[in-house]
């Protein structure tokens, strides 16, 4: 499936889910929600995906995890903050860069309009 339509596809779930559920509930439950939708809608999504960081060819299993990676090229990142700082964008770029991915979403649930709370970013 193409990039923009997968991402039109992943935003009008997201939409839904906040539609659905509104601001103020932790991250983990929209994640869920999310993923549940994205599961219907027929889309390959790999949750709390593993990303291992390579250091001189070594590969260090630190802990860091992608909360949806959606038909293998798309990394969203859910949050439920006042608003994004350049922590969040730089964590998605380097999910970006780790797994030589293209498109990442940051989608911030915590606010009252989410297409407010929604942020592209390109490698």
């Amino acid at each position: 499936m193409e990039l923009n339509k997968t991402t039109e596809i992943i935003i009008g779930k997201a939409i839904e889910v906040h539609k659905s559920l509104g601001p103020g509930l932790l991250e983990s439950a929209y994640q869920e929600c999310l993923y549940f939708e994205l599961i219907q809608s027929g889309l390959l999504v790999e949750k709390e995906k593993p990303m291992p960081v390579v250091y001189k060819e070594v590969k260090l299993d630190h802990g860091y995890r992608i909360d949806l990676l959606v038909e293998r090229q798309i990394v969203i990142e859910i949050k439920t903050v006042e608003s994004f700082t350049d922590v969040h964008f730089a964590q998605v770029l380097t999910y970006l860069r780790l797994g030589d991915y293209k498109l990442g979403l940051l989608i911030n649930f915590h606010v009252s309009l989410l297409k407010n709370g929604i942020k592209r970013i390109i490698n």
